[in-house]
């Protein structure tokens, strides 16, 4: 089943909010409608499953696992009407040029990711995806410290927050993260 336009569509928030979850919801509903659907997810995210994007609830969808955002386009098929992109804040700018050529090409996009990184900043072309985006939905954790909304991802090593300095890429999950309200959200310096 085609669609009459084509859209982009992000999912946003800190970790542990459940952007994953609802990627995979919207997937599934899009699957029942008989819609032709492909997931994409980056190569370094291997926390779960290779080929497939999971939830930290465990929820799972097939995806393809690329290291480019231009293999996007190498690997879509002629039928697909629904493109899924999990993880988006890992590739690089060409994701934004790509999923607009999609979009602009009839097809639904519906990107998930992180829009700031632990130390409270845009991160990568999530800025730019979710200013190109026709609908942005922006999900909250529950901060571990008060109970409040979270929109902010706490790194700790050692236990400790992480320094503004460290890495920004570091593929982890409970082990080193936690959701974190604006005033419980620490980035020594």
């Amino acid at each position: 089943m085609k669609h009459h336009t084509g859209s982009i569509e992000v999912i946003t928030g800190s970790m542990f909010c459940g952007k994953t979850e609802e990627l995979i919801r919207r997937l599934r509903r899009a699957t029942i409608a008989k819609q032709k659907v492909q997931v994409f997810k980056p190569k370094i995210d291997n926390r779960y499953a290779e080929e497939k994007v999971t939830s930290h609830a465990g929820a799972n969808f097939d995806a393809l696992p690329i290291q480019h955002s231009t293999e996007i386009l190498d690997q879509l098929d002629e039928d697909t009407t629904v493109v899924a992109i999990d993880e988006a804040q890992f590739f690089d700018s060409d994701i934004v040029t790509i999923t607009q050529q999609l979009a602009d090409r009839g097809i639904r996009v519906i990107a998930a990711g992180l829009d700031v990184d632990f130390r409270g900043e845009p991160f990568g072309p999530m800025p730019i995806l979710m200013s190109k985006a026709e609908e942005v939905s922006k999900l909250h954790a529950i901060c571990v410290i008060c109970g409040e909304e979270a929109s902010r991802t706490q790194r700790l090593v050692d236990d400790h927050p992480a320094r503004y300095g460290d890495s920004v890429v570091i593929v982890g999950a409970s082990e080193m993260y936690e959701a974190r309200c604006r005033k419980h959200h620490e980035v020594p310096r």
